[in-house]
């Protein structure tokens, strides 16, 4: 039987009884508001937790094209790759449509619409694409009352592409200061891509697909009248971010980083461990509204909440401090050389890059399963 303290550190734990109470919550929220569940991928990685929340034929979303081609190899078909198209990916995406994948892209921009249409046409196949609505984070997309709407429609209505629908996402909820701004986010979410497909039908463009999705409008929507499917991501996991946003509480976050103390420094009130910035990342957005939580908090490891006053401080690339001048007195007895230690992250999407697998628990200290994950584009 191998354990949490058999392992080489630092790794990733996922809590698989925690896993499947995020996922349950999340379809049945789904249920709820009458629409499909199309989780996003890019925050586990992992056919695993794919087949744990759709199944093994459920529809997906991805972040990157090799991503796309790891689930379509563990059988996946419906994909959706929710990052504005480049032109020059168009002939890896024809090769996945070409083996069976309804592999839907997304643009902004007429140019790419044009691209992806004649690229059809020379490659044998039909692009399905969903126009990006912005409805109000102002990262990538189109207004709902844009004039580029009906040309882009336009442009993926001839051979070689197809109209697939509209998508958004409320990306600006994880800077709301309480519950009552993320559901106005998401009434805001819904309007916008909801206007946009009314105006594409009125002009009569088929609009099959109308998508939201953020985690914390996911679960705080009131209404999704008019929307088809949901793509929240980061639900599986939770991490410290969506505790203090409210989403989850901390014993719902299902990773964490197992690292292993490595010394003591007692004038400077901390413990070195060996998980730094690379193996924790250095997001540290959780502060913003839980000040003080740094790099992570920490956790003994077959605990289910942090420790009082025991956060990751400082990082270097492979030095964690756990501690510091601004934290309680350590008891640096409780924390020995070579003892274990699990730290929850700020941001499980950002934490979970640099690892290429998941060493499974079911709430206890023994490994009950490893699952892998895929990383790169």
């Amino acid at each position: 039987m191998t354990t949490l303290a058999d392992l080489p550190t630092p790794v990733l734990i996922l809590d698989r009884q925690r896993l499947q109470a995020n996922v349950a919550r999340m379809q049945a929220r789904a249920k709820q508001l009458g629409v499909s569940l199309r989780p996003h991928l890019k925050t586990a990685k992992s056919a695993m937790v794919a087949e744990l929340a759709v199944g093994k034929t459920g529809a997906i979303t991805v972040s990157t094209l090799a991503e796309a081609e790891y689930f379509a190899k563990a059988g996946f078909r419906d994909i959706l790759y929710a990052v504005p198209m480049a032109p020059q990916k168009l002939d890896q995406v024809a090769g996945l449509i070409k083996r069976g994948v309804d592999l839907k892209i997304i643009t902004d921009h007429p140019a790419v619409a044009q691209a992806a249409a004649e690229a059809g046409q020379r490659l044998g196949v039909t692009f399905r694409v969903m126009i990006k609505i912005d409805c109000g984070l102002g990262r990538a997309g189109i207004a709902p009352d844009s004039d580029l709407l009906l040309p882009l429609a336009k442009a993926l209505s001839q051979p070689g592409a197809e109209l697939a629908g509209v998508l958004t996402h409320a990306g600006h909820s994880y800077g709301a200061k309480d519950t009552a701004e993320i559901e106005r986010i998401a009434e805001e979410e819904r309007v916008a891509v909801v206007m946009a497909a009314t105006r594409l039908r009125a002009a009569g463009f088929a609009c099959p697909t109308v998508s939201v999705g953020s985690t914390p409008t996911a679960l705080f929507a009131k209404d999704l009248t008019g929307v088809t499917e949901m793509r929240p991501g980061n639900f599986v996991f939770f991490d410290l971010f969506q505790a203090g946003l409210g989403t989850c509480r901390l014993e719902d976050i299902a990773v964490s980083v197992l690292a292993t103390v490595v010394s003591h420094h007692p004038a400077r009130n901390h413990v070195l461990i060996d998980a730094g910035g690379l193996a924790l990342s250095k997001d540290t957005g959780a502060n913003r509204n839980v000040p003080g939580t740094g790099y992570g908090r920490v956790c003994r490891p077959e605990a289910a909440l942090p420790l009082d006053g025991m956060n990751i401080h400082d990082v270097h690339q492979e030095h964690g401090l756990l501690g510091g001048p601004e934290a309680p007195p350590v008891d640096f007895a409780a924390y020995p050389p070579g003892s274990r230690l699990r730290v929850l992250p700020n941001h499980s999407c950002m934490t979970g890059a640099m690892y290429d697998r998941y060493y499974v628990t079911d709430g206890g200290t023994e490994i009950v399963a490893e699952w892998d994950r895929i990383n790169g584009w």
